[in-house]
């Protein structure tokens, strides 16, 4: 397998990646931004790749996702979960789905919490066993902390939902697998962001404040409490992102 990890920082803090299969040339584009939609395309002549799939982990409200434009220049299936709610046509997932990229094998976790559409991306690479390898969990488990949950709903609705994605589908995930954030510090999708871009279920289990509260009505109150200052124009965002708003913010 490829596996290409971008760290982006101006104008906004976020993560994208770029993985599939190598020996087949196909490729996956995880939660692309408008910036780099022309370095996506010249990336993947780079790595010999054609461009089949472009997923957004969710309808973001931090920054433009360049999902829809990146796989109208390429001829991708743009993917997202079928409760997002947009007024444009897409590939819809359910949880629980699987799409193959020859070798590469993504399964679906539906983990809704920070925005009610989230979905977590499971990899394996049959070339190397049919265990997973690595998890692309967006804003829900992050490295240090896990995203906030008032930008799409009530805070404590999605906090709700966020302690049953991660203590009753994320965490049930072997320790060893490693865990691939859509965001790092400096992003205001989280509150103890590390700088560190990547970890594993384990080393978060022993050492993320948020996954040791895990009593849910606990976990609520703490998701309640000390919510950061929103993202700037974020529900014009999310409104562009979802296509009911014309004008880019």
């Amino acid at each position: 397998m490829l596996f290409r990890q971008y760290l982006h920082h101006d104008p906004v803090v976020a993560i994208s990646y770029f993985f599939g299969c190598g020996s087949q040339s196909q490729g996956i584009v995880v939660d692309p931004v408008i910036e780099s939609v022309d370095f996506y395309i010249e990336e993947s002549s780079r790595l010999n790749m054609d461009i089949r799939y472009v997923i957004d982990t969710h309808l973001h409200a931090d920054h433009i996702s360049g999902a829809r434009l990146l796989a109208e220049k390429t001829g991708a299936a743009y993917i997202l979960h079928q409760s997002a709610n947009t007024a444009f046509p897409f590939q819809t997932v359910e949880d629980g789905d699987k799409i193959v990229a020859g070798n590469t094998v993504i399964q679906i976790l539906h983990t809704p919490g920070h925005t009610p559409e989230h979905i977590s991306l499971v990899v394996t690479d049959r070339a190397r066993g049919e265990d997973p390898w690595f998890i692309v969990t967006g804003h829900t488990l992050m490295v240090g902390d896990v995203g906030r949950t008032e930008l799409a709903s009530d805070v404590k609705a999605g906090a709700t939902q966020l302690f049953e994605s991660l203590f009753l589908k994320i965490l049930d995930l072997p320790d060893e697998l490693e865990v691939y954030p859509g965001a790092y510090s400096g992003s205001v999708c989280g509150r103890s962001l590390s700088g560190k871009p990547s970890s594993t279920i384990g080393f978060e289990k022993k050492n993320n404040k948020a996954l040791r509260i895990t009593e849910r009505e606990l976990f609520i109150a703490f998701m309640s409490a000390n919510i950061p200052e929103p993202p700037a124009g974020f529900l014009e965002i999310r409104a562009y992102n979802s296509g009911f708003q014309s004008n880019r913010p």
